[in-house]
């Protein structure tokens, strides 16, 4: 039976080989659409799967009401209590530096080695890593303690069993203390050398407002991490509040709603990549991935929505062969297996086209992503066959429950098509394709809008020319280096001017604090800068003056503020020049001399957060963070003088450091590249979309304009002309793309504004987008419909009326 059916299916794949080739390049576009975001996904994923302490570690957030925003740090005075007195807690690591990169000596050579961490003692019972040489025992304590990847030992030493030997840097020996292999599967904490930060941890360990580092807790088997977040709130943060509020009668919740954090979140560690609210080691975006996810089975969905409409409309050519099927005894129940099978086998076979397409593709998507991703994981295999099952089942019982249904002795009379069955549901597919189709279409021309709006938008400073040089900060006066690398670096033929800002645009590098006015709070970053720091980037100042090398008081208290600062506090400008803030960062007031109009430091998703520049002598503690010098070039020789730059830093500043630069305005663009990669996304789905929408709508067209053919043939006997025949079997199909559109906008416009709403900086949701989604799909329902329309025409009229 199975191979009778088989011969028929072959048959008709063969006879109807149009329809065959629109369902096998349909259904493997989407499915290889499916499959690659479905990798895509599961790499995400996958981070830290291979920890098998996973369980039980949990990344810490804070919560800010008043700011409605997470933080990723944490104090060590807080980290250490909640060991101290939350039963669930059992342990914590504390990190604050990242993809450090150290000029490191041992008695074999000196090279530069990069990608190390700071973590505290217990770093390798949070990540047991496979032990090479030495032992985890005691090997991040004290601060002459140095532990090695095992490249990173290869780098150093030419061998792997280094433990005991020596590494010098920053003027001190180093001890290895271990040597471990890092894991190949994907983590995000990857370190090359880890040391421990005991000197700045001891000037750190009784400051409880110091959110320098980020943590990780271990619970106690059986504990529930949201009992631990609610005892955060209760012993952590009430008693900092009772330690550091003011003695005159605030309250301990009045404290927490002024300074916060007011509530905690707990992240599971392998969960830290997608889901965190905020994450040290990068910014979530697991709102982006559903929505890339989405899209991509809902391509899928419009290939089965061909499937299901290109296998019904071909009815007509096997009505007579289900009439004598059922004539001679098949029953219904067989017929629809038998449709079934036939489904299946266009299916598995688009399955097994869409595996090599997806893999042809892959290294391109790999580097889109930049990413490794192979096709060795089960996962993948599984979730795409479970589609493909799927698929089958949706695109295979509609037409084929359709078929079976047909009447034995009115299809061995030729009179099927006078059946209505099935009218409205084959009217809701198309509807519901063209629905998608729409949205498609104005979500990538929103989407292209944003992007262009970002690209374009005045960012308040002009970063062009302006190149970034990074201090290696082992310095112990980096101040006094910028000073005097200042005076001999203007001399470098091509510079034409020089400056230091902490807040540099397109970089995460700035601190932020509480500003206090009078019983006022806000939380603001703070950037110490060089006096004419501003200028240098061409901010535009609104009110005040600059700051004034020849005024002593510009490196005592007086500050510079943006329209963010005054509008925060509710001022006008000139009341806030009027008024002195209390930062949360030293113990005296500062007076604002000056308000500066806003301008992007961060990625334009956010906006502008208020903010104070003071010169880096003002704050003591601020001048050793002194950590880069900018150069502004001549843009008529940027090559040339990149090159002397490059020779000069390396062999008169930091000889054995990579010369770590960057444009102001290309580092900026990289906020964008997120962005950009939905947009080119956006374009290739919209691509993908028409072109199974113009498939659809040959289908449908088929199928309809052919049920229609003996009333064609009947007005066309009665005179009608060829016009009104077009028209009269198009204008169904025009109606049906004009509700599809109507539906179709108040689901884009909610979709669309909900993605918007990410911005701060946003258009207004445009009009015209709605409007050429309307014209377009119906140019294109027009256009595909009319030419079905007018083979229609061409109707043998004796074939159609011979019943009659």
């Amino acid at each position: 039976m199975i191979n009778n059916w088989l011969k028929i299916a072959f048959i008709n794949y063969k006879k109807n080989w149009l329809s065959t080739i629109i369902n096998l390049f349909g259904l493997t576009i989407g499915l290889t659409g499916f499959m690659l975001i479905l990798m895509h996904w599961n790499d995400e994923e996958s981070f830290e799967k291979w920890n098998p302490k996973k369980d039980s570690i949990y990344y810490f957030q804070t919560f800010h009401k008043k700011e409605n925003s997470y933080g990723n740090n944490i104090s060590i005075p807080m980290a250490r209590r909640a060991k101290e007195v939350i039963p669930g807690v059992e342990d914590y690591v504390l990190f604050n530096g990242s993809g450090i990169g150290l000029k490191m000596t041992t008695k074999v050579k000196t090279v530069f080695q990069k990608d190390g961490m700071t973590g505290t003692e217990s770093f390798f019972k949070f990540f047991p890593f496979k032990l090479v040489a030495g032992s985890y025992k005691d090997a991040l304590k004290g601060e002459s303690a140095i532990a090695l990847s095992t490249d990173a030992a290869k780098n150093l030493f030419g061998k792997t069993n280094v433990a005991g030997e020596s590494v010098k840097f920053d003027n001190k020996n180093y001890v290895v203390t271990a040597v471990y292999e890092l894991p190949k599967e994907n983590s995000q904490i990857k370190p090359e050398f880890i040391i421990n930060p005991v000197e700045q941890i001891k000037n750190d360990e009784k400051n409880w407002g110091n959110f320098n580092y980020g943590a990780l807790f271990m619970l106690k088997k059986g504990t529930d991490p949201k009992v631990v977040e609610q005892k955060f709130v209760k012993d952590i943060f009430e008693y900092r509040a009772s330690l550091d509020k003011d003695p005159s009668g605030m309250t301990i919740q009045q404290y927490l709603d002024l300074y916060g954090p007011t509530d905690s979140e707990l992240t599971p560690l392998d969960q830290i990549k997608l889901h965190a609210k905020a994450s040290w080691f990068g910014n979530p975006d697991f709102k982006t991935l559903m929505i890339l996810f989405t899209l991509s089975v809902l391509i899928v969905v419009l290939s089965a929505i061909n499937f299901i409409n290109l296998k019904t409309a071909q009815a007509s050519q096997r009505a007579k062969e289900i009439g004598v099927r059922k004539a001679i005894g098949s029953t219904r129940s067989n017929l629809v297996l038998q449709f079934l099978m036939e489904t299946f086998v266009i299916c598995i076979a688009s399955y097994f086209l869409s595996l090599a397409l997806t893999e042809l593709l892959l290294p391109s998507f790999n580097k889109f992503y930049d990413k490794e991703m192979k096709m060795n994981d089960w996962h993948i295999y599984f979730y795409s066959f479970v589609m493909v099952i799927m698929v089958t089942l949706i695109s295979g019982l509609i037409p084929a429950t359709y078929l079976a249904n047909f009447k034995a002795i009115e299809t061995l009379k030729g009179n099927f098509a006078r059946s209505k069955h099935g009218v409205w549901l084959r009217n809701g597919i198309l509807t519901l394709q063209l629905i998608i189709s729409s949205f498609f279409i104005i979500g990538g021309l929103i989407v292209n809008q944003q992007v262009k709006h970002m690209m374009n938008k005045d960012l308040g400073y002009n970063g062009k020319q302006i190149v970034m040089i990074n201090f290696n900060e082992t310095n112990p006066k980096p101040w006094l280096k910028y000073e005097r690398l200042k005076t001999e670096m203007r001399k470098i033929k091509g510079v034409t001017d020089v400056s230091y800002g902490e807040a540099v645009p397109g970089s995460d590098r700035s601190s932020s604090s509480n500003m206090d006015f009078m019983d006022k709070s806000i939380q603001g970053q703070h950037g110490s800068m060089d006096y004419d720091y501003l200028k240098f980037l061409n901010v535009k100042l609104k009110k005040g003056r600059w700051l004034d090398p020849n005024l002593s008081s510009d490196t005592v208290n007086n500050v510079l503020v943006n329209e963010a600062f005054v509008r925060k506090f509710g001022w006008k400008d000139e009341d806030a020049l009027k008024n002195e803030i209390k930062p949360g960062f030293d113990n005296k007031k500062y007076k604002i001399v000056g308000v500066v109009k806003d301008f992007n430091i961060r990625s334009l998703r956010k906006e502008v957060e208020p903010i104070i520049f003071f010169h880096y002598r003002e704050t003591e503690w601020k001048r050793f963070n002194v950590y880069n010098i900018q150069l502004k070039i001549d843009q008529n020789d940027i090559d040339g003088t990149v090159k002397r730059l490059k020779t000069y830093w390396q062999s008169n500043v930091e000889p054995g450091y990579p010369f770590d630069y960057y444009f102001l305005d290309k580092q900026f663009a990289k906020t964008f590249e997120k962005y950009q990669k939905q947009q080119t996304l956006f374009t290739i789905l919209n691509a993908m979309v028409l072109m199974v929408a113009l498939l659809g709508l040959f289908a449908l067209s088929s199928l309809m304009i052919e049920q229609k053919l003996k009333d064609v043939a009947i007005r066309k006997t009665l005179g009608a002309s060829d016009r009104i025949l077009i028209l009269g079997l198009t204008k169904q199909f025009l109606w049906i793309t004009l509700t599809a559109v109507v539906i179709s906008i108040p689901i884009s416009y909610y979709l669309m504004n909900e993605w918007l709403k990410d911005f701060a900086y946003r258009i207004d949701m445009p009009v015209w987008p709605f409007i050429f989604s309307l014209i377009v799909l119906l140019l294109l329902t027009f256009s595909v419909v009319s030419i079905k329309a007018y083979q229609a025409t061409k109707v043998n009229l004796v074939k159609y009326l011979k019943y009659e």
